[in-house]
């Protein structure tokens, strides 16, 4: 078993609320959960107005499964026009590493 991870620090547009930040970043979670059926949460930055830090994470069977899907995450995050993706972090685990 595999769990692939990512996390995306982003920069979002014109955000002046917290409110706003809600309306911009509560669509992006729903559709890569309905789209790309991973787990995906709001991770860091909440008390900032234009920033965001989402996490995503996948369970395969084989590590290019996981490779595949968070490419493809991660190509539909950047390409999104309302933010800017400042960074990434990416992990692959299996069940052989040790804790």
């Amino acid at each position: 078993m595999f769990v692939g991870t990512i996390t995306f620090d982003l920069l979002l547009g014109d955000v002046r609320s917290l409110k706003q930040k809600r309306a911009v970043v509560r669509p992006i979670v729903a559709e890569l959960r309905r789209r790309f059926d991973v787990a995906v949460a709001e991770v860091g930055h909440q008390d900032l107005h234009r920033r965001a830090e989402v996490g995503v994470a996948v369970v395969a069977g084989d590590s290019r499964q996981c490779i595949d899907v968070l490419d493809a995450v991660e190509q539909h995050v950047a390409y999104r026009p309302e933010i800017e993706l400042l960074s990434t972090r990416r992990r692959i685990h299996n069940d052989e590493d040790e804790e």
